[in-house]
């Protein structure tokens, strides 16, 4: 088995209202990438946000009091406060610097996953803009993917990522945040190991482990490669959601 990443080559500064169908198509032809069945590709959660216009100008915030009161625990700008709480179902954990929720999304991140790093807005200085997750990643990776393969007549797979902390870990790792059209998960049980032993309790995070290999290409910095193309993944293609991914409340012993 080989897995090859590969970014695309050339991807232009997305804006509000670009087309993410055709500059991928463009790019995968520049690249002169021949798409095939079962190939899967991996974007950026920024381009995915620029292009659906979920910047916000902190400038025209007005925090209400719940949170300049968890701005001042938090060390925070009481505007970018604000937008965490909006886009938060409920506050886990705060300490000087980190605001750790369980995103309206569903997952659990810190500051509500809302960017800071690589984002400037129209007409302001840069730090007055903010960019937020996508309204709905599933969808939009749903629409990507609808729209490639019209133009390319396989079967594929996106998957939408962004950059998440661990419980017990130190650093940010890719994790997936939205897909169609590839398994979230991969339930082992009842399959054979190497000594014929039925396995038990092995579900994989697969879209997960290829979101951190995603990343790894992509950087975090000013690489500029939001866009990788990924062909030999191990499993098959299905309808897959970033719910599957998701441990339920009743489950989870890090809350």
């Amino acid at each position: 088995m080989s897995l090859v990443l590969t970014p695309l080559p050339a991807i232009p500064y997305v804006k509000s209202g670009d087309d993410l169908v055709e500059i991928i198509w463009n790019s995968v032809n520049r690249g002169n990438i021949h798409l095939q069945d079962g190939d899967i590709l991996v974007l950026a959660q920024k381009i995915v946000s620029k292009a659906e216009d979920r910047w916000v100008n902190l400038v025209f915030v007005e925090p209400t009091r719940q949170a300049r009161d968890l701005a001042q625990k938090v060390e925070k700008d009481p505007r970018l406060v604000e937008l965490v709480l909006q886009e938060s179902n409920q506050v886990i954990r705060t300490r000087p610097g980190t605001i750790i929720v369980e995103h309206r999304l569903g997952f659990i991140c810190a500051n509500a996953g809302i960017d800071h790093s690589n984002v400037s807005g129209e007409g302001d200085a840069g730090e007055e803009w903010v960019l937020l997750l996508p309204l709905d990643p599933d969808s939009s990776a749903l629409r990507i993917r609808k729209g490639l393969e019209a133009r390319s007549r396989t079967h594929l797979g996106v998957m939408i990522i962004d950059s998440h902390g661990r419980a017990w870990r130190q650093g940010v790792v890719g994790t997936a945040i939205g897909l169609s059209g590839m398994p979230g998960i991969v339930d082992m049980r009842g399959k054979r190991d190497l000594f014929g032993y039925n396995l038990r309790i092995t579900v994989i995070g697969a879209a997960d482990e290829l979101a951190a290999a995603a990343s790894l290409v992509m950087g975090q910095a000013d690489e500029g490669t939001p866009i990788i193309h990924v062909r030999g993944f191990p499993y098959a293609l299905r309808e897959g959601g970033l719910k599957e991914l998701l441990r339920p409340k009743n489950e989870d012993l890090f809350r």
